[in-house]
């Protein structure tokens, strides 16, 4: 049976919304007006939407995942009917509208144990490992040469520009540099395409552009380095260069069981791919964990975590990425509806940590962080979080990335501070602090999406 303690709230529904007019759409059909046939059971609830047509739309979500499947054409995960479904039942904990049924209908209960039954094989697939080990180690081979042949190929392509001037590279266009990562992707080097295409957007994109080019110019060129030399590189640093440059590799050493909270969840998307980044901290191992998840162009990936809750879930890290990037391996319960925030540092700390987190990937953009009784205040060049404990030496600030001053987000975390320290989860770089969530002292149980 589900308990009353599981269900998610709204906001942890709506953070689940792929884009603000699916969140939209998805309110207008959390009541039951809409809904016909609609039940829950420990793992999934499921119903019939009234929609334009003649037949309703039969909407099924796997809570343990969550995971979704909806009659309807929309190619959004999940979509307006999943979400408002989702809403009704976050919204009824008595289960008036959404009442508990001791199995799901067939149409519900096929698709949930077709679920079940690929992840199980999926599962089986990865412990069995490749069919031949001999013919994988010849395609990574051959994929190999490919690779140092783009490396080489944009080393000359960077040498050119550096010989011509950059400022030539304004006038150039973004039409060559496209067509060098058009030749990276060739490479079967995608990481490489990824980086060729920032470069190409530096140009002309403000003042300091020359700058800020030639810092990437010069991590590209460390890139392709580190990359013709792998071989005789530490097997750690090895394991991330080959993930920079586009080579995946399989989650490996012991997976580990915890409850872990969901701090964020964020989409980044291209004209390619969409990439979605999903935050989880653990109780009881203190470890920070990274989900990514993807879909093509257009369409949102599948993976979807309620912000906020708890996962009683087993992970698997992969080597590179400093440790952080890991796989869902297995869900042993629904979300639980709520957690406490990590256990967060001082500014000054959160920047230590970022330097130590370079000394292992120097490519690193970011680091996960919490940062703990800080608050929000406006400096002359933006706004920045500050420390409001006096530490031993002296209280610090750091500020805020031009797209976090940006997002509404950071008017959530005003409002939530009202001048007041709070604890704030986000990522630090070179280019300062993007704040994801956030908790206040009078609800350290509620985390606050700002993404």
């Amino acid at each position: 049976m589900t308990e009353q303690g599981v269900r998610w709230t709204a906001d942890q529904v709506l953070a689940l919304a792929p884009d603000d007019a699916s969140r939209r759409a998805g309110s207008k059909l959390g009541a039951p007006g809409p809904w016909s046939g609609a039940g829950c059971d420990g793992r999934a609830v499921w119903g019939a939407c009234k929609g334009s047509g003649r037949t309703p739309y039969r909407t099924v979500v796997d809570t343990t995942g969550p995971a979704y499947t909806c009659s309807c054409p929309s190619r959004k995960f999940p979509c307006k009917h999943a979400l408002g479904l989702l809403l009704l039942w976050a919204g009824d904990p008595d289960g008036t509208a959404v009442p508990t049924a001791g199995e799901a209908p067939d149409w519900a209960g096929t698709w949930l144990a077709g679920r079940r039954a690929r992840a199980e094989a999926a599962r089986t697939a990865a412990d069995a490992g490749p069919a031949d080990p001999e013919a994988a180690r010849r395609r990574a081979e051959r994929r190999a040469a490919r690779i140092t042949a783009g490396a080489q190929e944009l080393e000359q392509r960077l040498a050119d520009l550096l010989r011509g001037g950059l400022a030539a590279a304004e006038q150039a266009g973004y039409g060559l540099w496209e067509e060098t990562a058009a030749r990276m992707v060739d490479a079967q080097a995608p990481g490489l395409a990824g980086r060729v295409r920032e470069l190409g957007a530096i140009p002309g994109s403000g003042p300091g552009w020359p700058v800020r080019l030639l810092e990437e110019c010069a991590l590209t060129h460390l890139l392709d380095r580190a990359w013709l030399s792998a071989d005789r590189l530490p097997d750690p640093l090895a394991a991330t260069v080959r993930s920079r440059v586009g080579l995946s590799a399989p989650p490996e050493g012991p997976a580990l069981r915890d409850h872990w909270l969901v701090l964020a969840q964020y989409d980044t998307a291209d004209s390619r791919l969409t990439t979605r980044r999903i935050w989880l901290h653990g109780r009881g191992s203190g470890r920070t964990a990274l989900l990514l998840s993807f879909g093509a162009a257009g369409r949102a990936p599948q993976l979807a975590l309620p912000v906020g809750a708890v996962l009683d879930a087993e992970l698997r890290p992969y080597t590179s990425g400093g440790g952080l990037r890991a796989e869902l391996v297995e869900q042993f319960a629904p979300p639980a509806p709520a957690g406490p925030p990590p256990q967060g540092t001082p500014v000054g700390a959160a920047l230590d940590a970022y330097g130590r987190a370079l000394t292992e990937d120097p490519w690193l953009d970011a680091w996960p962080v919490t940062l703990a009784h800080v608050v929000p205040a406006h400096a002359e060049y933006g706004w920045q979080l500050a420390d409001t404990d006096p530490g031993p030496l002296h209280r610090e600030a750091i500020p805020l990335t031009r797209s976090a001053q940006q997002h509404p987000g950071l008017w959530r975390l005003i409002a939530l501070s009202g001048g007041a320290p709070v604890s704030v989860f986000g990522e630090v770089g070179h280019q300062g602090f993007t704040p994801l969530a956030a908790w206040s002292p009078e609800a350290p149980g509620e985390t606050v999406p700002l993404v």
